[in-house]
């Protein structure tokens, strides 16, 4: 296969995102290129070609390294409400829909049904 191909093929799916099998035919055989990803991952090459991008780009335009930092923060912003609104899945519901415990639907006294007014 044309190592251009494969690795036009390989950005694609990590790109979209989509999975290897949807891969479109005009990048080749998709178990094929994901071989090759897995060979080159290896091998390192994706780690070379992200640090001679890096260089490059500090060449260019310089890297700030001193600034650099990294936030491993994983709780729900404080004013994200203000701005998106309640959690979508909780939008619709009313706030008396809770069943008591034990599953039991609450009646209302006087609307209790029998099956036979039912039937």
């Amino acid at each position: 296969m044309d190592p251009r191909q494969v690795l036009e093929g390989i950005l694609y799916v990590l790109r979209t995102g989509c999975q290897w099998k949807a891969l479109p035919k005009e990048y080749g055989s998709a178990s094929s290129v994901h071989k090759y990803f897995q060979f080159w991952r290896e091998e390192g090459f994706f780690e070379t070609i992200w640090a001679a991008g890096l260089h490059t780009y500090d060449e260019m335009e310089g890297i700030g390294w001193e600034w650099q930092s990294i936030d491993g923060n994983m709780i729900k912003a404080p004013l994200a409400l203000e701005a998106v609104g309640r959690n979508p899945t909780d939008r619709g519901k009313k706030r008396n829909q809770a069943q008591p415990a034990g599953g039991a639907e609450r009646v209302a006294l006087g609307h209790r049904h029998r099956r036979s007014e039912h039937a």
